[in-house]
């Protein structure tokens, strides 16, 4: 009888796996994600929105977590002196190269120089959304040709759709992504292709929920780490692109969901090689405790944008002092570049560094991944 009643009770659903834990995944994810639209939505109701980002706009969501996060990568780079030896032309390398192209696109016209950094930037953002879909697939074990193709065309969709959109309005748009006119007015082709591309953009999303309930009624399994990753994407860009027309609400949407579950990665990661490598600098710093991690990236994010300000932009004397110098177009085209190797070699090394070689050999990334208890 007891073996009858087993046998009859419905599956147990596993709401798994999760990169860290079901709290700090939730919160990292989708709290990043409710709190962008919760800012928005007040903002909105404050009057702070639509229009442009205000200072202590630019001081939290720019200046701390947009250019912080950047400099986070430091910890799974040039602050362990191990990683460096392992790979010392890389390291070396991308900077310079960075550099070097810099100069060349900004001699070429410093347009040319922001236009391709700001489409850089952007399928840097994209690609972390799938690279974080990919890891959570890969933590679940699904290794099918449906998985991954639904998964990366619908993250793909969910992420273009909107720029194609804001490509139908350049010249209306309250927002850029660096400055006006570093995307290309595409707005005649764009808006031949925008409304097939929404139609794909909900095909997408509902094939996916679809498969999602098949899954849960078929293997008693929901993804929940994937869905609110794909949720929380398809949402924010919608929002702060599609719905809205602001500079504050796209600057919020668009750094918090980006970089909050960046910080909480390297965090791990910066954790979990401290124990195999207590004496490295990023250990040491680490070893302070979460307040020392942010500390340093704030410190770094501030004198980066001192530096900007001092010798480019000129605009925040009430926070970096008076005393800019003001550069000749050659002394631009030297400098601006140089300013922007961070930013610039953040971008090529985060498509470098969590690639699935590095983390198959390495314990600490593992780790922090969610692939080791």
């Amino acid at each position: 009888m007891t073996a009858l009643a087993e046998s009859r009770a419905p599956a147990r659903i596993d709401f798994g796996p999760w990169l860290w834990s079901p709290t700090v995944d939730l919160a990292l994810f989708g709290g990043s994600a409710v709190l962008a639209l919760g800012v928005v939505a007040a903002a909105r109701a404050l009057g702070f929105s639509p229009g442009p980002l205000p200072e202590w706009g630019w001081l939290v969501f720019v200046l701390a977590v947009d250019v912080a996060h950047v400099h986070s990568t430091l910890f799974r780079t040039y602050l362990d002196g191990g990683e460096l030896r392992r790979h010392p032309v890389r390291y070396a390398g991308i900077p310079v190269l960075v550099y070097a192209a810099g100069v060349a696109l900004y001699l070429a016209g410093p347009m040319v120089f922001w236009r391709v950094l700001a489409y850089l930037a952007l399928f840097h953002f994209i690609r972390q959304q799938v690279g974080w879909v990919a890891v959570y697939r890969a933590r679940a074990g699904q290794r099918g040709l449906l998985d991954r193709v639904l998964d990366d065309a619908t993250v793909y969709v969910c992420t273009l759709y909107p720029v194609l959109d804001w490509h139908t309005r350049l010249s209306s748009t309250r927002f850029a992504w660096f400055m006006p006119g570093d995307f290309v007015d595409l707005s005649r082709l764009a808006s031949s292709w925008v409304g097939p591309a929404r139609l794909v953009w909900l095909a997408l999303l509902v094939a996916f929920a679809l498969r999602q309930l098949q899954l849960a009624l078929t293997q008693s399994v929901v993804h929940t780490g994937k869905i609110v990753v794909v949720a929380t994407t398809a949402a924010i860009w919608y929002v702060g692109i599609v719905v809205t027309n602001s500079d504050f609400d796209f600057t919020v949407t668009n750094v918090i969901v980006h970089g909050v579950p960046y910080f909480g990665l390297l965090w791990f990661y910066a954790r979990a090689r401290r124990k195999e490598a207590p004496t490295r600098l990023g250990s040491q710093i680490v070893a302070g405790g979460v307040g020392a991690f942010l500390g340093l990236l704030l410190i770094v994010a501030f004198l980066e944008e001192m530096a900007w300000d001092r010798l480019v932009w000129h605009e925040r004397v009430w926070l970096f002092g008076a005393g800019h110098v003001d550069l000749g177009a050659i002394a631009l085209a030297l400098v601006v570049p140089l300013l922007t190797v961070p930013q610039g070699t953040h971008y090529v090394l985060d498509g470098l560094i969590w690639r699935r070689g590095d983390t198959r050999t390495r314990p600490s990334q593992r780790a922090a991944l969610g692939f080791l208890p």
